[in-house]
């Protein structure tokens, strides 16, 4: 069948396609003219010497990755159109081309429209977590440590790295406090960015067990709280911190470690006057690199008080974390008689909680991204 198709012949430079569209879709074509840009400024010679622009500067064009992508799609087939009309009056295969393309057409408007609704500008960020033990005693604090490994394995079938910042344990394996980076590989698009799954995890965990320290068999409810922040990058000058609100202490690390720990003072304790934020950091081996890891960890708190406090100005503040440990303000509850989860913001439900804990949490959190593309679909219209 003889094809509309004239991509190759009629229009190689996507320039001349982006001024036809303009009128309908100005934001896609001011992407794909900053998307060109960025690919101009990442090969000069001075970007490809600094890892820290390029970084930035890969973020931003896998942002706008999906945008040019969609905007193409649409306009091969809006100009496959337009042709196929002109000689459907000559050939009655081009008559019934025109009929296929006018079915395809919408659905790359509407998928270009999505494409276009702003994402969170951290998508493609680390992030920064903690999980803490809640009320519960000993068997909240294993309940933090089930969540640990939990997010430990989902880390890893994602391809990402997990590096424990920080760690207070129980003698009985439990987890008291710990903090930790996970990172992905590369410069992701912002949909496969670490952020972009994870911050839907900050809130309390409900747990529903019987403890291994009950005798008498009955289910307890205890919780765990976790809150996430995506990582600022070392030189982020979203974010600049000035030595005189620093106040750092210094002092000898505890627990788990190396040679190192209850020897030297290598442990730092690095406070926020202006805001009180304070970020403990002792698993490094130097307090030169730990007063390093502190400072990042710090930076990134601060960047995300910053866009909280910018999302709240717009009235946009679609998932706030729970920072409470109650647990009438619970997220997800994990009920281990059932083998059963449930997340409370989607009314997600399944039954296969000793799998999600083992990493498989993907269909877990592909519910609160659902509910939040919708959401902020909604809102655009």
């Amino acid at each position: 069948m003889p094809s509309a198709n004239r991509e190759t012949e009629h229009h190689t430079d996507p320039e001349e396609d982006k001024t036809m569209a303009d009128e309908q879709f100005p934001a896609a074509a001011t992407a794909l003219e900053e998307y060109r840009n960025i690919e101009q400024e990442m090969a000069s010679p001075e970007v490809v010497t600094n890892p820290d622009k390029m970084r930035k500067l890969g973020r931003r064009h896998a942002e706008l990755g999906a945008i040019v992508s969609a905007y193409k799609t649409y306009l091969a087939v809006r100009d496959d159109l337009e042709a196929a009309r002109e000689m459907a009056g000559e050939d009655p295969d081009f008559a019934a081309e025109a009929k296929r393309l006018e079915a395809e057409l919408p659905a790359a408007e509407e998928k270009l429209r999505t494409a276009l609704i702003p994402r969170d500008p951290d998508d493609a960020r680390d992030t920064i977590m903690e999980i803490k033990a809640g009320t519960g005693g000993e068997e909240a604090a294993l309940f933090a440590g089930d969540l640990l490994r939990m997010y430990t394995r989902y880390a890893e079938k994602r391809g990402w790295t997990v590096t424990i910042q920080s760690e207070n344990g129980t003698e009985l394996g439990g987890v008291k406090d710990v903090q930790i980076a996970i990172r992905a590989k590369g410069t992701p698009a912002p949909e496969d960015g670490v952020w972009a799954s994870l911050k839907y995890e900050g809130g309390v965990h409900r747990v529903q067990r019987i403890p291994v320290t009950e005798s008498q068999g009955r289910i307890q409810t205890s919780a765990a709280g976790v809150i996430v922040f995506p990582e600022a990058d070392e030189d982020d000058d979203e974010i600049e911190i000035d030595p005189k609100d620093l106040k750092i202490d210094i002092f000898m690390s505890s627990g788990p470690g190396g040679q190192s720990v209850n020897t030297t003072y290598s442990a730092v304790r690095m406070t926020h006057i202006p805001t009180g934020i304070t970020v403990n950091m002792q698993d490094e081996k130097s307090q030169i690199q730990n007063r390093a890891a502190a400072l990042r960890v710090l930076k990134s708190r601060l960047l995300a008080m910053k866009h909280e406090q910018e999302a709240a100005e717009a009235a946009d503040m679609r998932h706030s974390q729970v920072r409470s440990l109650d647990r009438s303000e619970r997220i997800r509850t994990y009920n281990f008689p059932e083998n059963r989860i449930v997340d409370h913001r989607t009314n997600y439900k399944a039954y296969n909680l000793d799998q999600v804990l083992d990493g498989d949490l993907q269909a877990v959190i592909d519910s609160d991204i659902q509910a939040d593309e919708a959401e902020r679909l909604a809102n655009q219209k």
